[in-house]
């Protein structure tokens, strides 16, 4: 990942991949249930489906509650744009047509498990993240670095968290 320089209307991404030794099936029911992600999550604390969506399908929404040490708590509603079993599972945050961000899981069958990728971008609506760049204009280049940094850590320890659950189920 190459973030340096990057600004936020730029719509930097981020992404992570893991093999895990396990079908894609048995991945995907892990994934696309959010009401898992909160256990291999630091700052996503709950995630709740919203009106009578029970699991995922394209224009259910939920509700997430998040956390983190310097921007505080806060909630989103996110709209499922993309659940397309056992493939790929994308949701669009706040806007499904002007998110403030956009996250996607996708499966791939490889050497007889599954390739897991997570990526992310930001924007291109307003988001937190956009009240500290207002604050410092001046250094929203190392503020989107920072925040890219901290996805792509936190995206890495949730693969790896849902691989050892996933392998550990067998």
């Amino acid at each position: 990942m190459e973030w340096t320089g990057a600004k936020y209307a730029d719509g930097p991404t981020a992404e992570v991949e893991i093999w895990i030794d396990a079908p894609p099936q048995r991945v995907w029911e892990i994934v696309s249930d959010i009401t898992l992600m909160p256990q291999f999550s630091d700052e996503l604390q709950a995630a709740t489906w919203l009106g009578e969506a029970t699991g995922p399908a394209v224009g259910n929404t939920f509700l997430g509650s998040n956390s983190h040490p310097a921007l505080g708590e806060w909630q989103t509603t996110s709209h499922v744009v993309q659940c397309d079993a056992p493939n790929t599972f994308a949701w669009a945050v706040n806007d499904p047509e002007n998110p403030t961000a956009t996250w996607r899981f996708t499966l791939e069958p490889r050497d007889g498990g599954t390739a897991l990728r997570e990526w992310m971008r930001l924007g291109p609506a307003r988001s937190g993240l956009s009240l500290a760049i207002d604050r410092m204009p001046d250094k929203e280049e190392k503020i989107v670095f920072v925040r890219m940094r901290e996805f792509e850590s936190a995206m890495t320890g949730t693969v790896e968290a849902i691989k050892a659950r996933v392998e550990q189920a067998r």
